[in-house]
Order: C-alpha cells, then sequence, then structure tokens
C-alpha cells in the first residue's frame, strides 16, 4: 500500500475530521503514517479518534512529519468533511509545501484543488499530482435510473441515520467485516469521499452528483458490486438522513437505488442538534419518527439500530443500547464498543438462508 500522511490541522478531535477519522480506524488502500494537527500533536492518533493505540503519530507541521518519516510519505490527503466543501484557509500553505516537495495530494472537497492555480503550479514545481475525487464524472460518462436493484438477487442493506457525520459508514464496514468473518459474502458500497478513500472497491461521492444522475450512478455501482463479487448480502452505506433539512437528497437517493430488503439506523442518543453548523441549533428527530419515515419511505423494516456513544458516559453505553433495545424492539448496536456480531446475526436472523 502506498503511504499518505492526513492533513486534518485542528480538527481530528471533532466531527469535521471525520475523513482522517475514518482512516484512521480503517484502511484499504492507503497505509495510514501520520496525521498533521498540531492541537494533537505528540499523540497517537488512534488514541485520539476512539481510545485506541494505532502507532499512527500526530505530528504539529508537514516539516516535523517529513523530518521523522522514513521512507516520507507519497501522498498526502485531505481529511476533513467541512459544511459546504470549502478548503480551511489554514491548509493552503500546507498543501503548496507538500506539492512542492513532489507528495501527491487527495482531496474529497467540493472545492476542487486541481482547479486552483496555485496548487496546479505547486505541483507543477514538485512534479506531483492533485486527485478530486469528488469530482463527477463527465455528463457523457453518468448513468441514468434502469431500475437496476430490481435485477439484483441479494439482500441489500443500507446504513442509514438520523443525523450527518454520526457514524453510518463505520457501522456499515464493521458489518461488512463481521458478515464476511462469518461466512457470509458481503460487498460494501460507499457512497462519499472517506469511504473511498479507505478503499471500498464500489461506490460513488453521492453528493458531488448532478440530481438527474444520482441513483443511475449509484444503482450502477450497486449493480456493479453484485454482477462481479456475486455477494449475498450487499451493505450500502447512508448518507445525511431522510429528515435533515440540508442533506436530505442523500437518503432519498440510496433508497430508491437499492430498493432495500431492510435497513439499520445509526443514531446518537447523546447528541441534542443536528451535525450542521454551531449557529444553527437543529433538535435531532425523534428515533421513532424517523424509524416509521423510513420504513413507510422505503417498504422495508428496520431490524436493527447503530448506537454512536457520542456525549454518552463510558460506563452507561451498554445499559442505552439495552433501553434502546427494550423501546424499539431491535438490537442496538455500538460497533465501537462490542463489534458487530449482533448486527450480523439481525440480519441472518432475518434471512434465514443466507446461513446455508
Amino acid at each position: 500500500m502506498n503511504e499518505a500522511i492526513i492533513l486534518c490541522e485542528g480538527k481530528l478531535a471533532t466531527s469535521t475530521g471525520k475523513t482522517a477519522r475514518g482512516l484512521v480506524r480503517y484502511s484499504k488502500k492507503y497505509k495510514i503514517v501520520g496525521v498533521i494537527d498540531s492541537t494533537q500533536a505528540g499523540k497517537d492518533a488512534g488514541e485520539v479518534v476512539d481510545g485506541k493505540k494505532r502507532d499512527i503519530p500526530v505530528f504539529a507541521s508537514i516539516e516535523e512529519a517529513l523530518a521523522s518519516l522514513t521512507p516520507r510519505p507519497s501522498y498526502l490527503i485531505i481529511g476533513v468533511a467541512t459544511i459546504g466543501g470549502f478548503l480551511p484557509k489554514e491548509f493552503r500553505p500546507i498543501i503548496k509545501k507538500a506539492l512542492s516537495e513532489g507528495i501527491n495530494v487527495i482531496a474529497g472537497l467540493h472545492e476542487f484543488l486541481g482547479e486552483d492555480p496555485e496548487f496546479v503550479q505547486a505541483a507543477k514545481e514538485g512534479g506531483a499530482s492533485i486527485e478530486d475525487i469528488r469530482k463527477e464524472p463527465p455528463l457523457e460518462q453518468m448513468h441514468r435510473y434502469r431500475d437496476l436493484a430490481s435485477r439484483i438477487d441479494a439482500v441489500k442493506i443500507p446504513v442509514l441515520g438520523t443525523d450527518s457525520a454520526i457514524g453510518k459508514r463505520t457501522t456499515a464496514i464493521e458489518l461488512v467485516e463481521t458478515l464476511n468473518k462469518m461466512g457470509v459474502k458481503t460487498e460494501f458500497v460507499a457512497t462519499g469521499q472517506t469511504g473511498l478513500l479507505q478503499g471500498a472497491k464500489y461506490g460513488v461521492p453521492l453528493d458531488a452528483i448532478q440530481g438527474d444522475y444520482m441513483v443511475g450512478e449509484l444503482e450502477t455501482a450497486i449493480y456493479e458490486a453484485y454482477v462481479n463479487e456475486k455477494p449475498k448480502v450487499i451493505i450500502i452505506e447512508g448518507q445525511g438522513s431522510l429528515t435533515h433539512p440540508v442533506y436530505v437528497c442523500g437518503t432519498r437517493a440510496i433508497i430508491q437505488a437499492s430498493k432495500p430488503n431492510a435497513i439499520i439506523i445509526q443514531h446518537a442518543p447523546g447528541r441534542k442538534y443536528r451535525n450542521y453548523g454551531i449557529s444553527l441549533k437543529l433538535p435531532l428527530p425523534n428515533l421513532r419518527n424517523e424509524m416509521a419515515s423510513m420504513e413507510v419511505y422505503s417498504r422495508a423494516p428496520v431490524i436493527a439500530l447503530g448506537i454512536n456513544h457520542e456525549g454518552l458516559d463510558p460506563d452507561k453505553i451498554d445499559e442505552v443500547c439495552r433501553q434502546h433495545e427494550t423501546l424499539y424492539g431491535v438490537p442496538a448496536v455500538d460497533v465501537l464498543m462490542e463489534g458487530a456480531d449482533r448486527l450480523a446475526k439481525a440480519i441472518i436472523d432475518r434471512f434465514p438462508y443466507l446461513a446455508d
């Protein structure tokens, strides 16, 4: 794997740094050898992310990182998912330095670095490349809706959520890994930049696709995963939330593209407000209403809950999960605390032929 360092200045310990956090936890495409964030310098990135040491050092600057790492990394990955997809201004000198040193830069923002004259010039001088993975394909290469999900003879389960940046991708990946270990062949389809950066073989940066092609592009990725890999189960990463006033389109497109057989909902009981800036406080939706809305819209049952322990007392996480199971009648699992075995079992219980 190519060695990469992540730029996440000031954001590693926050939800804005979810791309960096996801890559620290899991990466099949790049070997992550360090993170740049001066506010967490000297720590292990894994311990910052979820308290687990992963031997990924956090550096105060790119100069410190390059002086410490041998061999030097081939890539610098922009590790933030900002509101609106803009590049933080404080990242600019660090990116220019990397490019001038011959380090390739990969970004998943809506602001395309490969169209920035300063970065293009620095890349040319350093012999480096810039890759904007959120840039949609040319119009003539995109796919319109063809109802491909009706041709798929596999269990299709999206991991949807009550908010953005709530752990949908993490739960989905843990579930895929667990099902495969159990002998149930399962494929993951990414719908965001982080999943693609982590090495997902199939997927699209859904919120970067024009509305007319969102469903068509995603159903094509799901269908290719089915045809090429012949899985029994396809887990699709969720985006936003069905009722989030800003990130509503992702969930609707995922449901239409996948025609799910069942749904898992990711929820953060300790979160009071939706993830969208500080000044605009949008209350987190009622979970029961959200479950009902998704079941009506998708015509598929919610068979489990993924629990994000953000804001919860560590000693109370298990209790909160049990309370949710009692209230909603389905397994409630924090995969970072207990693994995804019970989520996998919920799927097999619902579709028992998968165990054959």
